[in-house]
């Protein structure tokens, strides 16, 4: 066991005292693991577009002060009761959703959407005691989804805990405990595109270009990009996009214009927006009798989806997907062998560095719609 074990640890985490207010690097202290909870030291966190929603309290009953952050990647410092599979030192990601590996969810082949662990952003403290594992000079801090990576230290449940190899760089894996896994699962898991098809991927975000990465992963011929932001369209060759379009440039709607380029539609599509127009349009853009279309993008809680049943009756296919219809601790560790077998290039989704003492820097770039990924270094 480590020294620390059991004991409450002082560390620097970074704290939002207030919504849209800039982080604090303050020293908080971290409660030791209760039952089923592991305590990690985190060594790379990086921003996802998730934590800056919640961070400008824009849609859900705010709650501060908070440590923010579930992208990550680092190592178990200690573990509480009843904790069986991790141990001190073993090498993991945090992830935002859980695996409790007990419920119906769990036990079925088609879902990851767990009953005790599934993502819940108002919830700001642990499942087992209702009570927060952070404090400063005795007042809680609360969590955030579960995770807090914005913290040198954090408890975590160990149903929301992914074991990986130990020899992967956790300062590029670290991307893939969210927005990356969700776009190339959407694709790879969901849509499943077959070789030499064509795909539309809606919004050239982190998630979107993860789309398209699955689907050249995948073997898929045509790949077709759609943004509102031109400046994306150089970079996301890399990420095998083919052809590139902007609906601003075109008089009718962008799924006409897919369907006249492909021959009355594409065979796949992936909708990373969470714009609702965005949606319809990816599911009308499919080919009838065996188009699917995937929706990823979170909506608005007041949106709604209108499209003609006819397009339904026609033999297209909707889906939704969760987090890339991935289990956090049956298949993360496989995404993380994709990368190190080569298949799965992460580099390019990284764009900035930054120390943890500089953290708010990662929220500017983010607000400017500069880069895709941010690794903030704990240890810098």
């Amino acid at each position: 066991m480590s020294s620390t074990a059991g004991q409450v640890i002082r560390c620097k985490a970074a704290v939002a005292w207030e919504a849209g207010k800039p982080l604090v690097i303050e020293e908080v202290e971290v409660a030791p693991p209760q039952v089923m909870e592991v305590r990690l030291k985190i060594l790379f966190t990086s921003l996802c577009h998730t934590d800056v929603y919640f961070w400008e309290a824009k849609g859900q009953t705010p709650l501060f002060p908070r440590i923010f952050g579930h992208e990550a990647g680092g190592i178990v410092e200690s573990v509480g009761e009843g904790v069986t599979d991790l141990q001190p030192g073993d090498h993991v990601l945090p992830v935002f959703t859980g695996e409790c590996k007990e419920c119906r969810h769990c036990k079925s082949e088609e879902s990851n959407m767990c009953d005790l662990l599934r993502i819940n952003t108002d919830r700001g403290v642990m499942l087992s005691d209702n009570k927060s594992r952070f404090s400063i000079n005795g007042k809680p801090v609360y969590h955030f989804v579960g995770t807090s990576t914005f913290s040198e230290y954090t408890v975590v449940h160990v149903g929301c805990v992914a074991k990986i190899n130990p020899a992967a760089p956790l300062d590029k894996v670290c991307v893939l405990s969210c927005g990356i896994s969700t776009g190339l699962g959407a694709t790879l898991n969901v849509a499943k595109p077959s070789k030499g098809s064509s795909i539309a991927i809606f919004g050239l975000g982190a998630v979107g270009l993860a789309a398209a990465e699955g689907a050249r992963i995948a073997g898929a011929a045509r790949i077709i990009g759609i943004d509102l932001n031109p400046k994306r369209f150089n970079d996301a060759k890399k990420f095998g996009v083919t052809e590139f379009l902007n609906p601003k440039d075109h008089d009718k709607p962008i799924q006409e214009v897919i369907a006249e380029m492909t021959g009355g539609g594409v065979d796949r599509s992936v909708e990373c927006t969470g714009n609702v127009n965005a949606m319809i349009s990816a599911f009308e853009c499919v080919h009838d009798g065996w188009g699917v279309a995937v929706l990823v993008g979170v909506p608005n809680k007041d949106d709604s989806f209108k499209t003609h049943p006819v397009n339904l009756l026609n033999e297209r296919t909707l889906k939704g997907t969760f987090f890339g219809n991935y289990k956090p601790r049956s298949d993360l560790p496989s995404v993380v062998e994709k990368y190190m077998n080569k298949e799965l290039e992460v580099e390019k989704f990284i764009t900035h560095e930054v120390p943890f003492a500089e953290i708010n820097k990662a929220f500017e770039y983010m607000l400017s719609g500069d880069g895709l990924r941010c690794i903030i270094r704990m240890d810098a």
